[in-house]
This record gives C-alpha cells, sequence and structure tokens, in this order.
C-alpha cells in the first residue's frame, strides 16, 4: 500500500469522494467491472483526448497523466469497443475507452476516434470503510449497489422517455430542449439517464436546462449498462425520483432501441412500459425515423407522441415523418418550444400548466 498523486479524477469515480492524493495496493487488483484504478498514460491522441473530471468539466489528456478511472467494458457503434480483462496487475497495459474514464481492453476502434489511450495498470484504489482501522478495500464506482428485484412506483408522476434509433442521433438535445420548455412552462422537472456507458455529460445538460433533480446506472455501479441490469436500473431511479414529487419525469435511454446497452429489455418489460406518459424517437434520418416507429409500434406495443433529431433538420424530412408516419415531428434546435409543447400536451399536463400570453 502507498499514497501517489493523480493528475485528473474522472467521472465515472465521482461517487468515490476521491481528491488528488490516493492510497493503492499493486497487487490482489480485482478483474471486475466498476473497479476504481489508478493508470498513467502512455500515448497522446490528437482528437477524442479528453477526460471528464468529477467535476464535470472537460480536461485534455497527456501523455504521462496519471489518472483515476474505473474497469468496464464498452460496445460503441461510434466509439471504442472492449472489455474487462480476465486478469488485472499493476503493470498491465490497458486501453481508456470513453471520455468518463472507463477503461479495460480495447477489442475495436473506430477509425474517427483514432486509436484509444494506451495506460498502464499502477494499482487499485482502496478505501477504508472500518472506523478506527487501516483496512483497506477496494473502491467501486458508484453511491450504492443495485437491486435486482427494485420495484417501480410512479405515485402518479407523468415519464416522458426518450429513446433513439442510434448514438449521436440528438437525444440529449431533445431531452434538454423538452426540460427547457417544461420549466418556462412552470413545471418541476427531474432527469436521469437509464442506459449507456459512463458519462455524465447528459444528465449535466439537462440540469443545466432546468433539471431539478439528476441521476445516472453510474450512481448504482453499473459503468455500462446491459440487458440484465437495465430494466432494474430504471425502475429504481424512476421510483426514487417520483418520491420526489416532481411535475414530470424525463429520462434518456441512451445508444439506440436495437443496441447492446439494454433499451430493449426495458421497453419490452410491461410494468415501465404502464408507466411511460409520453415517449419520443430521436432520429438519424427518415428511413430511421420509420424503422423506429414502426419497432414500438409492432414490437414494444408504443405509440410515440413525438419524433425529433437530424431527421427533422429541415422540412423535407418533417413532412415525411408526418405524412408517412402519422407522428409530428419537431426538430429540437430550431423548435425546441414546440417540441415541449408537443408533449406537454401529449402527457395530459397542459392544461395545468398553461403557455404564457405570446409565448
Amino acid at each position: 500500500m502507498r499514497t501517489i498523486v493523480v493528475d485528473k479524477v474522472a467521472s465515472v469515480t465521482q461517487a468515490c469522494g476521491l481528491g488528488h492524493e490516493v492510497r493503492i495496493a499493486t497487487d490482489g487488483i480485482p478483474a471486475e467491472e466498476g473497479v476504481v484504478v489508478v493508470v498513467e498514460v502512455l500515448t497522446s491522441k490528437a482528437n477524442y483526448n479528453t477526460l471528464e473530471l468529477t467535476s464535470g468539466r472537460m480536461a485534455k489528456v497527456n501523455k504521462g497523466d496519471i489518472v483515476v478511472g474505473a474497469l468496464g467494458h464498452r460496445k460503441a457503434l461510434f466509439g471504442f469497443s472492449g472489455h474487462v480483462p480476465e486478469k488485472v496487475a499493476a503493470g498491465d497495459v490497458i486501453q481508456m475507452l470513453n471520455i468518463g474514464g472507463v477503461l479495460g481492453v480495447c477489442d475495436s476502434a473506430n477509425p474517427d476516434k483514432g486509436k484509444p489511450f494506451d495506460c498502464r495498470v499502477l494499482g487499485v484504489v482502496l478505501q477504508f470503510p472500518y472506523l478506527g482501522e487501516r483496512i483497506g478495500v477496494p473502491a467501486r464506482a458508484g453511491y450504492r449497489k443495485l437491486e435486482q428485484d427494485a420495484v417501480l412506483e410512479t405515485q402518479g408522476v407523468p415519464v416522458v422517455a426518450l429513446a433513439g434509433t442510434c448514438m449521436e442521433a440528438g437525444k440529449t438535445a431533445a431531452a434538454c430542449a423538452m426540460v427547457s420548455r417544461m420549466r418556462h412552462r412552470g413545471l418541476v422537472v427531474d432527469v436521469f439517464k437509464a442506459t449507456g456507458v459512463s458519462l455524465r455529460r447528459d444528465i449535466l445538460a439537462m440540469e443545466d436546462a432546468g433539471a431539478r433533480n439528476s441521476m445516472i446506472f453510474t450512481d448504482l455501479g453499473i459503468i455500462t449498462t446491459t440487458r440484465a441490469v437495465g430494466p432494474a436500473l430504471t425502475r429504481t431511479m424512476m421510483t426514487e425520483l417520483a418520491a420526489k414529487k416532481p411535475d414530470v419525469i424525463v429520462f434518456e435511454l441512451g445508444d439506440g432501441i436495437l443496441g447492446t446497452y439494454g433499451v430493449d429489455a426495458i421497453l419490452e418489460c410491461d410494468d415501465i412500459r404502464r408507466s411511460l406518459t409520453g415517449v419520443v424517437l430521436s432520429a438519424n434520418d427518415p428511413v430511421a425515423a420509420w424503422g423506429g416507429v414502426k419497432l414500438l409500434r409492432e414490437r414494444f406495443h408504443i405509440e410515440p407522441c413525438a419524433v425529433t433529431g437530424p431527421a427533422t433538420d429541415n422540412a423535407v424530412g418533417v413532412d415525411i415523418i408526418v405524412q408517412q408516419m402519422n407522428v409530428p415531428a419537431f426538430n429540437a434546435l430550431s423548435e425546441g418550444a414546440a417540441l415541449g409543447d408537443c408533449v406537454i400536451d401529449a402527457i395530459g399536463v397542459g392544461q395545468r400548466f398553461p403557455k404564457a400570453a405570446g409565448a
């Protein structure tokens, strides 16, 4: 056991409350998702070269930086894919799989992102939970462990889900537009992110748009979501935020409906579907919008209340969606207020929170 000074503490470890001086052990490192480790960055990158810190700020990563992150896996269409190694020892070289500080062995890289940072493992971060005893245990991400048998209770609070056809389909921009409009109409909005890979950027953006409370799956110790944990995560966060009595809950389903992070498993659950007052689809193009609407209707028995995303960047896409899919379509960037108003009416709270005169 020794003390080490680190340069950057990644946001994936936020719940650990770490400073820039941590205690580490160089042996007995558990090769398990969520274990917090210290690494030395061995390479340089010209792009995709930043790290989200626990403050939410983005910091450039440099060769030689000492960084705290957490072991995890990732399967990203537009990023790096990788896995947790079978064993981890000090001196091993692993890779930084995302800008939230997820560390593992890279299996595949997207050419647009270049190669990931190579990192040498220095040790596992220790925490000391036993009062008065110098017994260190490996630190793990999350404020508490996920309970798989979590119950769902929305207490009558309307819930809006934001689903997408794939990564980078404009889901967060749409969520922020809806949250902002809801706040302008007087609603108290709480938000969460149910699926994806650990990165707080999206919920921070929703907070900036006016959300009161926010949660993300990382808070429950999950680094990357899967079908096995997606439903329990959604039930837990929905129930916890509903207990705070917001006027509406908005949550984002990271990745796509057909991705690997468990969105489909969530939408397949009868109790979760019944709790959804509105579902908004974000799509990259009209064909993706058509397929996404068809999937929601035929596989999940969900009627979307609106379509948004790059498919609505101009009137051509909007007209195709409205005419061929019979779903309202709005661009979140240019028609954010109209998108928000559509959703507010769809979930039945428009009369309680009327538009201001001239708004």
